[in-house]
C-alpha cells in the first residue's frame, strides 16, 4: 500500500443535528473510515444550529443531509448567509454531497403544501410539491460506475432539472426526481445530490470513491488514486438489492 500519510481531507457535516434523516450520518462514518483504512487522515467538524458561525474554512468535502420542511427551512435560513461561499466552493470544483432536503435546498427553490422556501440557487434545479409521498427502495444505473446505485427514498417534492445539470442515474426501480422523468439525482461538477437515504454511501462504494478520489484530485494535483479495498460483502449487499428489486444481480 502507498504511504498516504501525506493526504488528509477535510470534511464539513452541516447541521447533524437537524438534518439526519433514515442514517445520513452513516455517510461520514463511511467516508472516514475508507478514507482510514488507506491510512489517509479524515477531519471531520460538525456545523451545528447551536453554532454562532458556518465555518466552511478549509472544506475539501461537504456534506448535507435530509430533514423536515420545518428543518429545511431553519437551514436553508442559516445557509443563505454562506451563499455566495458555496456557490464558489462548488465553482472551484469542491465537493458537495447533498441528500434529499440537502438535495432541494441547492435549486432555486422548494414549494411544499404550504409555502414556498428560496432555494441557496447553486444548482439549475427546483422543486414543487406533489399531491402523494413517492416512498420506495431504488435502483439507478449510472455509466461512471459498474456496480449499481441502491438506496431509499422518501419524498413529497418533484425535483425538475435545468439544462444546466446532468442525473445522477436512470431508474432502474423506484420513483426518482418526479416519479416519471425516469432519472435520479443531479450531478454537476463535484456536486452529487441525490433523495437516496439509508444511509447512501455505505451501500454504494463506488460512488463513495468517486467523491472521495474527486476531493483528493483537487487539493492534491498529481494524485495517483486510491488503494483498492475488499468491498466483497458491500457487493453482494448491492446484488442482493438490484436482483429483489430489478431481477437480476
Amino acid at each position: 500500500m502507498r504511504d498516504n500519510g501525506k493526504y488528509e481531507i477535510n470534511i464539513i457535516h452541516l447541521f447533524p443535528d437537524l438534518l439526519n434523516l433514515y442514517g445520513d450520518r452513516g455517510n461520514i462514518a463511511c467516508m472516514e473510515k475508507r478514507l482510514e483504512w488507506r491510512g489517509i487522515t479524515a477531519n471531520v467538524r460538525q456545523c451545528t444550529n447551536k453554532d454562532s458561525d458556518i465555518d466552511l474554512t478549509g472544506a475539501d468535502i461537504i456534506f448535507v443531509g435530509g430533514g423536515s420542511d420545518r428543518e429545511q427551512e431553519i437551514v436553508c435560513s442559516r445557509l443563505l448567509k454562506k451563499k455566495d461561499e458555496l456557490k464558489a466552493h462548488v465553482e472551484s470544483d469542491g465537493v458537495l454531497v447533498a441528500v434529499c432536503g440537502g438535495y432541494q435546498l441547492l435549486g432555486k427553490y422548494y414549494k411544499t403544501a404550504s409555502t414556498k422556501i428560496d432555494g441557496l440557487d447553486i444548482l439549475d434545479i427546483y422543486t414543487d410539491s406533489g399531491d402523494t409521498r413517492l416512498i420506495s427502495n431504488v435502483v439507478l444505473e449510472c455509466d461512471k460506475f459498474s456496480m449499481p446505485i441502491v438506496g431509499f427514498e422518501n419524498h413529497a417534492g418533484r425535483t425538475y432539472l435545468g439544462e444546466g445539470v446532468s442525473p445522477l442515474g436512470k431508474v432502474l426501480f423506484g420513483n426518482g426526481n418526479t416519479g416519471d422523468s425516469g432519472y435520479e439525482g443531479v450531478i454537476y461538477k463535484n456536486v452529487i445530490a441525490t433523495y437516496l437515504h439509508g444511509p447512501l454511501l455505505p451501500k454504494n462504494p463506488q460512488l463513495c470513491d468517486y467523491i472521495l478520489k474527486r476531493a483528493l484530485e483537487r487539493k492534491y494535483p498529481g494524485f495517483e488514486g486510491l488503494e483498492p479495498l475488499d468491498d466483497g460483502l458491500e457487493e453482494l449487499a448491492n446484488k442482493y438489492i438490484v436482483s429483489k428489486y430489478v431481477g437480476k444481480a
